[in-house]
């Protein structure tokens, strides 16, 4: 028998028993339900994964509601071409280091939230995106207890994503899948700007 034939049968039978293994945990799963998603951490993607789960449930024919809070830009690649399918809303005044204004942070996040409720609220909406939600809770601009009671008590089949870095722990707990990017390493470090279609 050739070292290469030796090497393909330990591979079959090495990929034949993961298999064994995936097909069983894939077989125990058999609930239907709507899920949270959080997207947290210091590192890029966490809005492009969201508005990556945004394509592929229009791609299904399912109805997708995105508030963004605290971002203000209307002129994302993003929104372009997303926008045109789903009920896109950008509810910001920019980045809190740009506005230094907590009373006027405060008033446009509960603005955006009333909107993120009535989604939330909908069981028309399959998906819902709260994006960068996360600093809103960790500024104070939102009552924790209000955001968390909303998103749990929305309809049952009704999957919502949240994005954003620092992500307080009410939010964790109520998470069905938590992702943490992390930032190893970055252009803008290097002195590169953002690029378009890249990070906006």
């Amino acid at each position: 028998m050739s070292q290469e034939t030796t090497r393909n049968e330990r591979h079959a039978a090495r990929m034949a028993r993961k298999k064994a293994i995936i097909d069983a945990h894939i077989a125990e799963a058999n609930i239907d339900t709507g899920i949270m998603i959080l997207l947290t951490g210091n590192g890029k993607g966490k809005s492009s994964s969201a508005f990556g789960m945004v394509a592929r449930s229009i791609g299904h024919g399912m109805k997708v509601g995105v508030v963004q809070f605290i971002k203000n830009r209307t002129d994302t690649g993003e929104e372009a071409l997303l926008g045109k399918h789903c009920d896109w809303h950008v509810m910001g005044d920019g980045f809190t280091w740009e506005t230094q204004n907590f009373e006027s942070d405060k008033a446009k996040s509960e603005q955006a939230w009333a909107l993120a409720a009535k989604m939330l609220n909908d069981p028309s909406y399959d998906v819902v995106v709260l994006d960068e939600l996360t600093y809103c809770l960790s500024y104070g601009y939102l009552d924790k207890a209000t955001v968390i009671r909303d998103i749990e008590s929305r309809p049952e089949m009704q999957h919502v994503v949240v994005t954003g870095r620092a992500a307080v722990p009410e939010l964790r707990e109520i998470a069905d899948t938590i992702t943490e990017l992390n930032d190893e390493k970055h252009a803008y470090k290097a002195g590169i700007r953002a690029q378009k279609g890249l990070e906006w």
